[in-house]
């Protein structure tokens, strides 16, 4: 026991990491949510009341008025029951009897019944894995509040750093043409392999009305909270009104611009002026990387825990039923990542794909925990300085917009569902709607928050851009968590790859940093 410990304790920090995230898989998998069981939270008296229902045949929801039923769900209707007990009203929750019915297993004519009325909850039954999820919660954010003051500190740092407001130009012109390249490249990846693959085609009819039907509730949310694209007011809405109520609101681009207005404009004032303000926000950045590295050590247990409780609430049926959905886009997030972003890093920055890729290990495991490229920001400044010999004046400046702006997961991401949801509808997308297409989320990255589940909100411009369905994003909402996953990886990696390319334009890239672990 001593020994496992003790080698346990001298692992690398990524392998632990790596180890935390496998076995929580696993833990996740064996202690996984049944969807033969349901919790029952209702009054009876005024007195708060729990019941476990176990493998019913039948609950029939029925208005206590008039006795009329109006749903009945299966055995194998757990998650339907849920999202329609979510889209009810408190009120209407008060006007209906839920009869949950068993039917005897030696006597099939025989039949149990309980009512339930009063219903303030219906849940899954929660295991281990869903326990310790707070944990894991816990460690991203402590990432996350980390996030906004360093992205304020560094940007303020890197911009004033780069001497004058010419070379800030300079590198910020570099920076983006980098990121909407990979973006675009990203894009045309999406449309290409969606277009070959036809995943749509794929998904028979019944799978098709069975997606529907579970998550469409779940969907109302998001198109009510969507808005439309606009260029105008997007670059109207980088200024803030008010700097601290933007940091309060965690408005990144706002945060971003009024960093770079300070950063700025420090290099237009008297050294002895500037400088203390300098060194007040480089020593605030370091200190924040310094904390980076006290909550990193929590790392393998936030990611034991999260992943633990989303394989055991989700599970991998879901996978089977959008599997060439899923593949299509894991495919295209392969190649984007191991050789769209491995050929960049080896042309513009002369580093070998294989050191800038274990460089960037722990970004990648914790981008894939978090789906969050705030949280990872502060993985990846560290990362690419202390593994990739990214200088601090590169990283504080290119990362923090990188983290706001590049989106190459997310944007694929969008342009392979919009296809995929065509295919599914009958919808023929020409040359025209498919360029609409990645005209449109090229655009929509750019104001994509930097945290999970955001994507949605930005597919449904995407597809009011080529008139699809925007209902038919319920098709695809059952795998968006693990796909989402998937995508904040490229997204952080892309990041990088800017950052270590343009220190390389700008002669500063340490190349004989060799430190990977």
């Amino acid at each position: 026991m001593k020994f496992i410990l003790s080698w346990l304790w001298n692992i690398k920090l990524h392998n632990k990491i790596l180890l935390g995230l496998l076995l929580g898989a696993f833990f996740g998998a064996w202690l996984n949510v049944s969807k033969y069981e349901l919790i029952f939270q209702f009054k009876v008296d005024g007195k708060e009341q729990t019941v476990k229902i176990e493998k019913w045949d039948r609950i029939d929801v029925i208005d206590i008025q008039n006795r009329n039923v109006l749903a009945t769900f299966g055995k194998d209707d757990q998650l339907k029951l849920l999202n329609y007990f979510q889209s009810l009203s408190k009120p209407e929750k008060t006007k209906l009897v839920f009869i949950v019915t068993k039917i005897t297993a030696n006597d099939p004519a025989k039949e149990s019944t309980q009512e339930f009325q009063d219903i303030n909850k219906i849940e899954k039954v929660k295991t281990i894995p869903l326990y310790i999820k707070p944990i894991g919660t816990l460690f991203i954010r402590l990432l996350t509040f980390i996030a906004i003051p360093l992205v304020l500190a560094s940007l303020i740092v890197g911009a004033s750093s780069l001497g004058n407001i010419r070379t800030v130009g300079k590198i910020g012109a570099k920076m983006m043409l980098f990121y909407f390249c990979l973006i675009a490249i990203a894009i045309t990846i999406g449309l290409t392999l969606a277009n070959t693959i036809r995943p749509g085609d794929r998904l028979s009819t019944e799978a098709r009305e069975k997606l529907l039907v579970e998550f469409s509730p779940n969907i109302q949310a998001k198109i009510a909270e969507s808005v439309d694209l606009n260029v105008i007011n997007t670059i109207v809405n980088i200024v803030p009104t008010n700097p601290i109520a933007a940091m309060a609101n965690a408005e990144m681009l706002q945060i971003v611009f009024f960093a770079l207005m300070v950063g700025i404009t420090l290099t237009m004032i008297r050294k002895e002026k500037s400088e203390p303000v300098i060194r007040f926000f480089d020593g605030f950045s370091d200190m924040m990387i310094r904390m980076v590295e006290i909550i990193m050590k929590l790392a393998p247990i936030g990611v034991f825990a999260l992943i633990s409780a989303t394989v055991s609430e989700f599970g991998f049926d879901i996978l089977q039923t959008l599997f060439w959905y899923a593949l299509t886009l894991i495919i295209g997030l392969t190649i984007h990542q191991f050789i769209v972003l491995g050929l960049t890093v080896k042309i513009f920055a002369g580093m070998n794909p294989i050191k800038f890729f274990r460089g960037i290990r722990d970004v990648m495991l914790i981008s894939f925990t978090s789906s969050s490229s705030a949280a990872t920001l502060p993985v990846n400044m560290e990362c690419c300085e202390v593994n990739l010999g990214v200088p601090k004046k590169i990283t504080s400046f290119v990362l923090p917009l990188g983290a706001t702006i590049n989106m190459d997961g997310t944007s694929m991401y969008q342009a392979v569902a919009a296809v995929f949801i065509a295919q599914v509808y009958g919808v023929e997308l020409h040359l025209s709607e498919q360029l609409i297409i990645l005209l449109t989320a090229l655009l929509a990255s750019i104001g994509t928050a930097p945290v999970p589940g955001v994507g949605i909100i930005m597919l449904i411009i995407v597809l009011r851009s080529v008139n699809i369905p925007e209902e038919g994003i319920a098709l695809i909402l059952g795998v968006d968590r693990f796909l989402d996953m998937c995508r904040t990886v490229v997204n952080t990696s892309g990041d990088a790859a800017v950052a270590t390319c343009i220190a390389k334009s700008e002669g500063v890239l340490n190349n004989k940093i060799v430190h990977t672990a």
